[in-house]
């Protein structure tokens, strides 16, 4: 077996947590918007344009739009750490980081809880620089 193949592994083992936690998201989100306009909104083409007016389905697809923002960047750090591989470990240090964070993030938004919520996206972001870091330095 390759030495770099447990690496390389581990990456694309959170890409695939990551798309779980992108899933969960936008489920999350269609779930309460049909609970707030109804299945027959959610069946249908939504040519009216209605969008759902609740705080919590609306914070839902905000928190999801967010998660969207960086998930490619995620990606495609995480997948290049795999290629090359990541010697000194702070490329799956920082991808840990900003998984972790990224899940935290949803609940924190859910509940209207601000500041917190905000060190939690920065957070996510270090764990980015770690993954970039990783790569060019």
């Amino acid at each position: 077996m390759d030495a770099a193949a447990p690496a390389a592994s581990a990456f694309v083992t959170l890409v695939a947590w990551s798309a779980a936690l992108l899933v969960l998201q936008v489920g999350l989100q269609g779930a309460l918007s049909t609970l707030e306009l109804g299945p027959k909104w959610n069946a249908g083409p939504r040519d009216d344009r209605r969008k759902p007016a609740g705080v919590l389905a609306g914070r839902a697809e905000r928190a999801s739009a967010n998660l969207r923002e960086t998930y490619p960047v995620f990606v495609g750090l995480a997948l290049a750490l795999a290629i090359v591989g990541d010697p000194s470990g702070w490329g799956y240090r920082g991808a840990l980081i900003w998984l972790g964070c990224r899940i935290l993030y949803v609940p924190l938004y859910l509940a209207g809880i601000a500041y917190i919520r905000s060190l939690i996206w920065l957070g996510a972001l270090a764990g980015l620089f770690c993954m970039f870091a990783a790569l060019v330095l």
